[in-house]
């Protein structure tokens, strides 16, 4: 079983896999170059990077064909460190990075994506899409109308060549003819090559010189903490759309330890640490890309191009890769969220908008998922909580109470005010036959309403306790412990 799956991400598409990952590869070397200039490094650093991260998690990670490398999201964590201390600084601070992700695979801190509602992936996606099409509009402004006629002519390409013959991807195309235009007609529009210097050289192993003390130590360990939850929170919001994207499903925990495998090897060969990249992976799945095969070519790929090719990859326009990347807004962008917002409830859409407008308005996409799954966790607690219910009967001088649902923190103060302690009775039944207690919220209500009937002269009975509930009373509670209830009557 094991070998047929791996014969199958590597060989089972291999020519739609070696197209999409010569047009990732094309996609890569400017957004890379950006991120390297961003981060405050030499462009080698970023280029580097989409070599070796893309090579290394095609044979050790769990998401295939997710294309990963150096990020925005990442690079806005590393100015800092860079400025003060420093390539070297950062390349140490890459590696414990990644060991801190190996780490996370290790504890399967993968298997907290299920914790992650749907509105607040859909918001992730949204707010992703806007933010790729709005640096696509600042590629664009001021480029002069040739620069507008060749994205438009890009975007013609892309969306109609499928029309033609899907056998080749229709973005390859549209780089191909629009750099022949470009070229062909003489016109001077900003290109790859004007994004920043391409490397002269392949990447050698070399080891950062920095002094191994705890001074170092602590210069680097809250940067490498910081890349490594950025890096896996992405990743994994990530590899969760292409997951959907493709229908097919992924080994999470994998995916966090091949990416700090990755970015351990890249920080050896002079690159910066990344993470996935939902365009770049867009992109590879548009293009037909489905297996590792694909992720490997674009790494390959991308280093033959700016080392032995550069020349030529210089003279691509950024209009031809701009029309790409609008195409992958577009396709990244649920269309259908919009109108859900009619049928969806109150509390999922604004989940969803809340994580799209904190996104887009600081630029950090851990700030806007974190949101998120802060409101949708809150939502859901309180929704919760309202399902809680007792009723109770009177039979003779005993009452019943019958608890439903589940008591944590939120229902607690529901479950305590659903008693009546002024009514003349000899004995209560608490029933929780149908209850849970989930929390010391839940055990320190059950204590209060026992201890508060006994205060007042009447025998308090607990009855039909599952094992669960039962221990974390028995370990928390207090009712049932004679001196403790003292302890707290005497301070009432």
């Amino acid at each position: 079983m094991l070998l047929s799956s791996t014969r199958q991400d590597w060989l089972g598409n291999i020519r739609a896999d070696v197209l999409a990952g010569i047009v990732v590869a094309l996609a890569l070397i400017p957004e890379s170059i950006a991120f390297s200039i961003f981060a405050g490094v030499d462009p080698s650093v970023g280029l580097y990077s989409a070599f070796c991260i893309p090579v290394v998690l095609a044979f050790v990670g769990g998401r295939p064909a997710m294309v990963s490398s150096s990020t925005g999201s990442m690079a806005l964590l590393m100015g800092g460190l860079v400025h003060s201390h420093g390539l070297n600084y950062l390349l140490v601070a890459g590696m414990l990075a990644g060991v801190f992700q190996i780490i996370a695979g290790y504890l399967k801190l993968g298997n907290l994506m299920r914790f992650v509602s749907h509105s607040v992936v859909t918001g992730f996606v949204n707010a992703l899409a806007i933010l790729i099409f709005m640096a696509q509009m600042r590629e664009i402004t001021g480029g002069g109308w040739q620069v507008y006629a060749l994205t438009l002519g890009g975007l013609a390409i892309v969306y109609l060549f499928p029309y033609v013959t899907k056998a080749i991807p229709s973005p390859l195309i549209c780089i191909l003819i629009i750099t022949a235009i470009a070229i062909g007609l003489g016109w001077h529009v900003p290109t790859v090559g004007s994004k920043g210097h391409l490397p002269d050289g392949l990447p050698a192993l070399l080891i950062p010189n920095v002094p191994l003390n705890l001074e170092t130590l602590w210069i680097i360990l809250p940067y490498s903490f910081g890349l490594a939850a950025v890096g896996l929170l992405e990743t994994m919001m990530t590899a969760t759309i292409v997951d959907e994207f493709t229908e097919t499903g992924s080994d999470k925990n994998r995916e966090c330890k091949g990416q700090g495998i990755a970015n351990i090897v890249t920080s050896f060969f002079g690159g910066m640490a990344g993470c996935a990249m939902i365009g770049q992976s867009v992109i590879n799945i548009k293009s037909g890309g489905r297996g590792r095969l694909s992720t490997m070519v674009a790494g390959i790929f991308l280093l033959i191009l700016v080392v032995f090719l550069k020349d030529w990859v210089a003279r691509i326009p950024m209009a031809a890769l701009v029309a790409i990347m609008i195409m992958v807004s577009i396709s990244t962008f649920s269309w259908k969220s919009i109108l859900d917002l009619r049928t969806h409830p109150l509390s999922t859409s604004f989940i969803m908008i809340l994580t799209v407008v904190i996104v887009v308005a600081t630029g950090n996409l851990a700030y806007g998922v974190f949101a998120g799954v802060l409101v949708a966790s809150l939502t859901f607690a309180n929704k919760v909580s309202h399902f809680m219910m007792v009723k109770s009967e009177l039979s003779g001088t005993t009452r019943t109470y019958y608890v439903n649902g589940q008591l944590f923190f939120a229902s607690s103060k529901r479950f305590i005010d659903s008693f009546d302690y002024q009514e003349h009775i000899e004995k209560v039944v608490i029933d929780v036959s149908h209850a849970h207690l989930w929390d010391i919220s839940s055990v320190d209500a059950l204590d209060k309403v026992v201890i508060q009937y006994r205060k007042v002269g009447v025998a308090v009975e607990v009855k039909g306790m599952n094992e669960a509930s039962a221990t974390i009373v028995d370990r928390f509670g207090i009712h049932d412990k004679p001196e403790d209830v003292n302890t707290v009557t005497e301070k009432n």
